[in-house]
């Protein structure tokens, strides 16, 4: 049995402004107040999980055993069939450099390894993400969701963040990184998750 949320606040266990706005823009019809990390003073805890669900599981439980609130976490990145689903859940880790994350270098270093590997195209591929609601009794719930396509080259476009513009969804001949930011927050792997999400919240 599901359980349900049936508090007034949630922390959303993030540093990224970007993934903040827009989890509280799906959330909005549900009288909620968000918060991140940022506010409560939380630190990053380190990610020693290898899948999405233990990942999102060590950012959820940490906020939530910090705060005493219902914490939101989650864990995303993609994987590329001709990578054997690579980067997946190392998909930020590949942006490191000693200057600090370039996505640029993570989608240049994508498109080398694709082309060593002389694979016929499409290089198909998805965006994955994993909720996981936490609270502080210890309980949480889980949530997936994933939008599939190809990698593309050249990269296109300058909206979004990470892989999107090498990420060309099926159905659509724009990259996420040309698509409206709004726009692609309705179709992502983020919005597949939060339908699931969202029955939790609703009466």
């Amino acid at each position: 049995m599901t359980r349900r949320f049936e508090g007034s606040q949630l922390l959303v266990a993030t540093h990224n402004q970007g993934k903040l706005e827009e989890i509280a823009d799906l959330l909005t019809p549900y009288s909620i107040t968000i918060s991140s990390n940022k506010d409560h003073g939380l630190p990053e805890p380190e990610e020693t999980g290898t899948t999405f669900v233990e990942n999102a599981r060590i950012k959820a439980h940490a906020a939530s055993q910090a705060t005493g609130l219902p914490a939101l976490a989650d864990d995303s990145g993609i994987a590329i069939d001709a990578l054997n689903g690579a980067p997946g859940v190392y998909t930020a880790d590949w942006a490191e450099t000693p200057s600090g994350r370039d996505f640029v270098v993570a989608m240049n270093k994508t498109h080398s390894l694709l082309d060593q590997k002389n694979g016929t195209e499409p290089h198909t591929a998805r965006f994955c993400c994993t909720l996981v609601l936490a609270w502080p009794d210890g309980d949480d719930e889980v949530f997936e969701g994933t939008m599939e396509g190809q990698i593309v080259w050249p990269m296109r476009g300058d909206q979004g963040h990470g892989y999107d513009p090498i990420f060309q969804p099926n159905g659509y001949d724009q990259t996420f990184g040309e698509m409206d930011r709004w726009e692609k927050n309705k179709i992502s792997h983020r919005a597949d998750a939060f339908r699931k999400l969202i029955q939790i919240f609703d009466d």
